[in-house]
């Protein structure tokens, strides 16, 4: 039998680094820019290029915050011409009615909104700019008035927890298509918020009660940086939709100067894209083949029944032990069941 395959289905390409907003959770510590070594327009050409030479993922351009290049509409154009579903995840500040048909014309398909909060007061401290609650509904509003399809992202800290039920009412009344959740991985300017993620305990029963929105059928769920979400979802008799953490597996993150990692959240050197290519990064880093080789994993990841379904968040293992392969720590399945 030969090797089996990994196709990549994924990429989430930080295109700048450039972002008006200062969250206190963000992965990339984002800031006004310019920032040096920013791939050219040429670059994303070629890295576009590359992509499609073996695989057709889904591309979310991200940042910072994309819609700070100027050549972002031409970008997103040449994907789409390419054949590649292009989606953006924009803070909503910079969304005007213009804005949101251009983005519609070059070919992005979804819009991706961070909400995380229930109001101006709860969201507005979580981003550090005051205003950015209007901002962002606002944007929904246009977006809904356009015919772009958005979905709301939420990171879940100690901070909102107590906030989902609202943040998910919210995304339902102002017309998402998906509620995206994310489990706050501690990296970045979201180092500042140590001490600020749920227990293990916890965090098992938000998933549970995620789990139980998410049965209720009326708007597309998907938890993300969670995989044990997918354990649950298993031992509920559902059937899991993805195969737990996909870093390296059929995800790639491309950072704004062609660095290639896992995911946002896994901050080691994959490869040089702009250097040697996305097809070789993709099928030669020894990091990408080490997360695919599950018999590596370590503590009770390596010896869980529900690891080809889960496999433990690989970003937070890495960031609580410096060893990408060891056991998630806020999972509590296995002080659980022994």
């Amino acid at each position: 039998m030969g090797e089996r395959t990994y196709p990549l289905r994924m990429v989430a390409w930080e295109l700048t680094r450039s972002c008006n907003l200062a969250c206190v959770h963000c992965r990339a510590s984002a800031a006004n820019g310019p920032h040096e070594g920013e791939l050219s327009t040429g670059e994303c050409r070629k890295i576009i290029d590359e992509i499609v030479s073996f695989s057709t993922p889904t591309v979310i351009l991200t940042g910072g915050e994309p819609l700070m290049r100027p050549d972002l509409f031409d970008i997103v154009e040449y994907g789409e011409k390419k054949g590649l579903r292009m989606v953006i995840a924009v803070n909503g500040t910079l969304v005007d009615e213009d804005t949101a048909l251009r983005l519609k014309d070059a070919g992005i398909r979804r819009v991706s909104l961070s909400v995380d909060g229930r109001d101006g007061q709860s969201h507005d401290s979580f981003r550090g700019v005051a205003g950015s609650f209007d901002a962002v509904t606002n944007a929904a509003g246009i977006l809904l008035k356009t015919g772009l399809p958005f979905q709301i992202n939420t990171t879940v800290t100690a901070l909102n927890v107590n906030e989902l039920d609202d943040i998910y009412s919210l995304a339902r009344s102002i017309g998402a298509v998906a509620w995206h959740v994310f489990l706050l991985v501690p990296v970045g300017r979201g180092k500042e918020l140590k001490g600020k993620e749920l227990s293990a305990g916890d965090y098992e029963e938000v998933l549970h009660h995620l789990r139980r929105i998410e049965t209720k059928n009326e708007l597309e769920i998907k938890v993300t940086c969670a995989p044990h979400y997918y354990r649950i979802v298993a031992e509920d008799g559902g059937t899991p939709q993805s195969a737990g953490c996909l870093a390296g597996k059929s995800f790639m993150f491309i950072s704004h100067r062609g660095q290639a990692q896992p995911c946002g959240y896994l901050e080691i050197d994959c490869g040089d894209v702009r250097r040697d290519g996305v097809k070789k990064v993709w099928e030669e880093s020894e990091i990408y083949r080490d997360l695919r080789d599950l018999s590596s994993y370590r503590g009770k990841c390596g010896g869980c029944r529900y690891i080809r379904i889960c496999g433990g968040c690989r970003a937070r293992a890495y960031e609580a032990t410096g060893d990408y392969r060891e056991a998630e720590p806020l999972c509590s399945y296995g002080a659980r069941n022994g």
